[in-house]
């Protein structure tokens, strides 16, 4: 049997100097030295790494200069060979980047920072309107067995009942949470028709991702993304 791919790129459309990547648990966990150097092969430049906090933060990675990764869950880049990065182990990684490749962005979008807006402040800094961007959501934990308590569901349906369509009730108080669909959501509230992806699942798919919840570990993956 063939070996993983090291990394998947988006099946989005193929924008004109826009290049994507996630690495995969055959590259290594993503804050080891040997996936590092591994992935800089891939890469024009050092990733701008984040302190991920699971909030709604967005930076310019251009600003990035090494020393102390700022705290902040999403970046955005408009200058060539900057690479924005994210971190992700179940939470969704969202790609976004301009229909002419003018800017791109990297969100990291666990359930707080999706309910809480992180995709929207991250096309917002973007500064392009959603109709001239296009998203792609890499690997997260699937809707067949994410499951959350109350606290959760309340606290999407707070900002948007309609979210109410991505929950299917489990057992008394809990219920599935399908992150790609709410994602969707809120890249169609932003504007945004173009969306690929969201076909994974990183908890039952172990030959290829790492997942906290089913590893109970702190591996991770990485989603790149640069204008050449």
């Amino acid at each position: 049997m063939p070996r993983p791919a090291e990394t998947i790129e988006p099946d989005w459309p193929a924008v004109p100097g826009v290049r994507a990547l996630f690495t995969t648990r055959e590259m290594g966990d993503a804050k080891s030295e040997s996936a590092r150097a591994a992935l800089g092969e891939r890469l024009p430049s050092p990733p701008a790494w984040l302190k991920q906090v699971h909030g709604i933060e967005v930076v310019d990675a251009g600003a990035i200069s090494g020393g102390t990764p700022p705290d902040a869950d999403a970046s955005f880049a408009s200058q060539r060979g900057v690479v924005c990065t994210i971190m992700t182990a179940d939470c969704m990684p969202v790609l976004l980047a301009a229909r002419d490749g003018s800017v791109v962005g990297a969100a990291h979008a666990g359930w707080r920072g999706l309910c809480a807006g992180v995709i929207e402040r991250t096309v917002d800094r973007m500064g392009i309107p959603g109709a001239g961007l296009q998203a792609w959501l890499g690997p997260t934990i699937g809707p067949r067995v994410y499951e959350v308590g109350v606290e959760v569901r309340d606290a999407f349906l707070a900002h948007d009942a309609s979210a109410a369509s991505a929950f299917a009730p489990t057992r008394p108080g809990h219920w599935l949470l399908d992150l790609y669909a709410v994602a969707r959501q809120r890249l169609a509230g932003c504007g945004i028709v173009s969306v690929s992806g969201g076909s994974h699942c990183t908890f039952s798919e172990a030959d290829l991702f790492f997942s906290f919840r089913r590893d109970k570990a702190m591996q991770r993956m990485a989603a790149c993304i640069w204008r050449v």
